[in-house]
């Protein structure tokens, strides 16, 4: 008899430490989203599901998963979920992916990232595609669920735009700037600077030329009519095409293009409402991406002989 006792509480002993290790943290139906960072080098994966509620036992968790690595995104798990299954599903395919759309890209060249890494099909690619919203599109990094709609993720998008807009709002307002204006000469600008340091000084040639009423004769808005070649967005313009007729060519047509061109950061868009004074009317950059202004063509021409 007493060695039956000794079994049992052996078995019930181990039992309870199993479930202690192993087993679910609640029984009650309670999801949520484990986030697995980009960059993990410091993160500890046992660590952040203890703390996070998802496990009961960092120990358990070495048991079952040892220290493989898991995908960077986001794994929806739910607090009634044992261990094992949890284990299962950071072993898989992440519900999240993590996205970095840079710099000012046009909307086709974010939906060819968003359709390789969310997995979209050519319907899917069309639907963004087709949308009006060019310039709302923030660039920035997003974590993004891989089976929502194709409106829910612009709308993410426009929801970060709508974000980093509203501190400037009032500046915009008190300069009576439409902010729409703004998105296009910041996409203009972002396209055209070659780094932070230069937009507010090409936002000043911007507006003087928009108030002098010359031509503002921007090659990025004629790669943007001109779309993909040989598979290259933003690719170089002749003589040729600075010919052709359409609404983005400036060098044909005064004033801002119809839309804008690209979607840009809030550097870009902040340097449209506070635009350096400066008496300049050209720009260039060097080799090594240094720019240069100068008021007249005659000036302008000599920069072009003297730093390219």
């Amino acid at each position: 008899m007493k060695k039956w006792i000794v079994i049992g509480l052996v078995l019930g002993f181990g039992g309870m430490t199993g479930w202690m290790m192993f087993g679910s943290v609640g029984f009650k139906d309670e999801p949520g989203i484990f986030i697995v960072p980009e960059k993990q080098a410091g993160w500890e994966a046992a660590k952040e599901l203890a703390n996070q509620g998802f496990i009961r036992s960092q120990t358990g968790y070495w048991i079952a998963y040892g220290g493989k690595p898991i995908a960077s995104g986001g794994y929806r798990l739910n607090k009634n979920m044992n261990l094992w299954q949890i284990v299962k599903k950071l072993s898989g395919q992440p519900d999240l992916v993590w996205v970095t759309i840079s710099h000012c890209l046009r909307k086709e060249q974010t939906g060819e990232i968003l359709a390789e890494k969310l997995g979209w099909d050519g319907e899917k690619l069309d639907k963004w595609n087709a949308q009006d919203k060019e310039g709302q599109f923030y660039p920035d990094t997003y974590l993004l669920p891989i089976d929502d709609p194709v409106e829910i993720t612009a709308q993410r998008f426009f929801d970060r735009f709508n974000e980093k807009f509203a501190p400037l709002a009032d500046k915009y307002l008190a300069e009576n700037i439409l902010w729409t204006t703004g998105v296009k000469i910041a996409s203009l600008i972002a396209r055209e600077a070659a780094g932070t340091s230069d937009m507010k000084l090409i936002s000043g040639i911007i507006w003087n030329r928009l108030n002098s009423g010359m031509r503002l004769q921007i090659d990025a808005t004629m790669q943007y009519t001109r779309g993909k070649v040989d598979g290259r967005w933003w690719g170089s313009i002749d003589l040729a095409e600075k010919s052709k007729d359409s609404p983005y060519n400036t060098y044909l047509y005064k004033g801002l293009p119809p839309t804008a061109i690209c979607s840009p950061g809030i550097e870009a868009i902040e340097a449209a409402v506070t635009p350096a004074e400066t008496e300049c009317l050209f720009y260039l950059h060097n080799t090594s991406g240094q720019i240069h202004c100068a008021k007249t063509y005659e000036e302008h021409i000599q920069n072009i002989q003297d730093y390219l």
